[in-house]
C-alpha cells in the first residue's frame, strides 16, 4: 500500500498570509501566532508575505491574486467578523467564507481559511490565542500537513 502524507515542516515553503485590517487587535494576535508556529516548523520568515486588506470581504479576492501570482506554495486567510447589531455579520461571513473556499478550486493552490466568526469580541479574542489557542496556528498547521 503506498501511503502519502505530509508533516509539520515548512522548510523551503514560501506562504502568503493575507490579513484583515478590521479587528486589528484579534488579527494580529492570529498573525503572530502562526509566525511563531511557521518558524518553530523550519519556515523562513524570508520565504513569508503578508498582504493587508481592509476587512474579511477582501481576503477571497487578495487570496486568488497571490495564489495566481506564481510565488508561493500556500496561501493562509486570516481576519475576524464579530455578530452586531445587524445582518451584516452574515453576509460577510457568508460571501467571505464561499469566496476563500473557492480559491483553491478555482487555482490549485492550497487555502486556508483562518477567519474567525464569532458572536462577542471575547470569543475572538479567546480564539486568537488565549483559552481556546490560536487558530491561525491550526490554519497553519493544516496547511503545513497537507503540503508535501
Amino acid at each position: 500500500m503506498n501511503k502519502i502524507e505530509g508533516g509539520l515542516i515548512a522548510t523551503d515553503l514560501k506562504i502568503a498570509f493575507v490579513v484583515s485590517r478590521f479587528n486589528e487587535f484579534v488579527c494580529e494576535r492570529l498573525l503572530e501566532g502562526a509566525l511563531d508556529s511557521f518558524e518553530r516548523h523550519g519556515g523562513n520568515k524570508d520565504d513569508v508575505t503578508v498582504l493587508r486588506v481592509p476587512g474579511a470581504f477582501e481576503l477571497p479576492l487578495a487570496a486568488k491574486k497571490m495564489a495566481e501570482s506564481g510565488k508561493f506554495d500556500a496561501v493562509v486567510c486570516l481576519g475576524a467578523v464579530i455578530r452586531g447589531e445587524t445582518s451584516h455579520y452574515d453576509y460577510i461571513c457568508a460571501n467571505a467564507s464561499s469566496g476563500i473556499a473557492s480559491v483553491s478550486l478555482e487555482t490549485g493552490v492550497p487555502v486556508s481559511f483562518g477567519l474567525l466568526t464569532t458572536e462577542t469580541l471575547e470569543q475572538a479574542i479567546e480564539r486568537s490565542g488565549s483559552k481556546a489557542g490560536n487558530r491561525a496556528v491550526m490554519q497553519l498547521n493544516a496547511r503545513l500537513k497537507w503540503y508535501i
